[in-house]
């Protein structure tokens, strides 16, 4: 790692290559579900490449990024404990209320013509391409707050149009 710190890329690649086994076993007796392992995995290694400038060569390696990787362990527990009292589970998905998919997409299409060409182009950056709000600002050759509020008043502006609140 301290050769990694120094900016030795064949370095970082060997620790990242040589922890990855022992990593993933430490990961797996602390993720219930398998499905989230890897986005657990990813999570680890991405906190580790943020933290490793914290990282000291007179100290252990493993201690300090196991306990990394247990606060990676933890936010992810609390993240899906969270996520899981907010989801109502049904036995059926709801249907659409009224028209149909192709109606809908019309309805949308026709909204998305009637707004003014800078809400549209927010819209669009922000929903469509699924651009962060400094890029999008970026691109359209703007602030990020004048877009923030180009994108609200389309919201609202769809909102009114689509029929809800």
């Amino acid at each position: 790692m301290r050769r990694a710190q120094e900016g030795d890329v064949v370095a970082y690649r060997t620790l990242l290559d040589d922890l990855g086994p022992a990593l993933t076993r430490f990961l797996a007796r602390r993720v219930a579900d398998r499905q989230d392992l890897d986005d657990v995995y990813q999570e680890t290694l991405l906190a580790l490449h943020r933290a490793r400038h914290t990282y000291r060569a007179s100290r252990p390696f493993e201690p300090w990024m196991y306990a990394i990787a247990q606060h990676v362990v933890a936010r992810h527990a609390r993240s899906r404990y969270r996520r899981r009292h907010r989801e109502v589970l049904t036995a059926r998905a709801p249907e659409c209320s009224g028209g149909t998919s192709s109606h809908i997409k019309h309805d949308m299409s026709e909204a998305l013509l009637a707004l003014p060409a800078p809400q549209r182009e927010a819209f669009y950056l922000l929903q469509l391409e699924g651009l962060s709000t400094a890029a999008a600002a970026a691109r359209a050759g703007t602030t990020a707050g004048a877009l923030r509020v180009r994108a609200h008043r389309a919201y609202r502006t769809l909102r009114e149009y689509l029929g809800g609140s």
